[in-house]
């Protein structure tokens, strides 16, 4: 039989437990603490993913890259699907010591980091890849609403309008036929 006073310990110490998970987990923006993001972080991916998906047309460029490229990224995939964003992270950075400058790739792992609260390094690899890539289409898309979102985070909305701004650019008019 425990004594009473293990029993206000351990009762101490659930509370306490109690209490850390309660305390708000604050998201690190730029070096700064930051209350939550106005939406967590799996919505801000999908936001971003959905960009991409409602940006694409048919001229969008995939380059020829070295299978074990895929490889590492059907890895990253199957780490991420199981929440486990650091093991996605380690298999996208394999990928990126094959295709250092591969901008997709570079965008991927800052939606990956998104999930580890990583918003500037996130928001960096974002502009980086946009900066290498097509500057049109889906990439550019994801690109720009990663921005968007980062900048939410750290509730910067002057700079997430101006990111919308440049998003809208990324849109590839169709066609006029005669």
């Amino acid at each position: 039989m425990k004594s009473s006073m293990q029993m206000r310990g351990i009762a101490a110490a659930a509370a306490m437990a109690v209490l850390a998970g309660c305390g708000g987990g604050g998201a690190t923006v730029g070096g700064e603490t930051h209350a939550k993001s106005v939406r967590p972080d799996h919505d801000m991916v999908q936001a971003i993913r959905q960009a991409g998906e409602s940006t694409a047309s048919s001229v969008e460029v995939q380059p020829l890259r070295d299978p074990a490229v895929d490889g590492f990224l059907k890895q990253a995939a199957d780490f991420e699907a199981a929440h486990n964003y650091n093991g996605a992270i380690g298999a996208v950075d394999r990928a990126l010591k094959l295709a250092p400058d591969a901008p997709e790739i570079l965008q991927h792992k800052a939606e990956l980091l998104i999930g580890l609260h990583h918003y500037a390094e996130a928001e960096a690899l974002a502009r980086r890849s946009f900066e290498l890539g097509p500057r049109l289409g889906s990439l550019c898309a994801r690109n720009w609403q990663t921005v968007i979102e980062t900048r939410r985070a750290a509730r910067d909305e002057a700079s997430a309008e101006s990111a919308k701004a440049q998003l809208a650019a990324c849109k590839i008019p169709p066609r006029q036929r005669l």
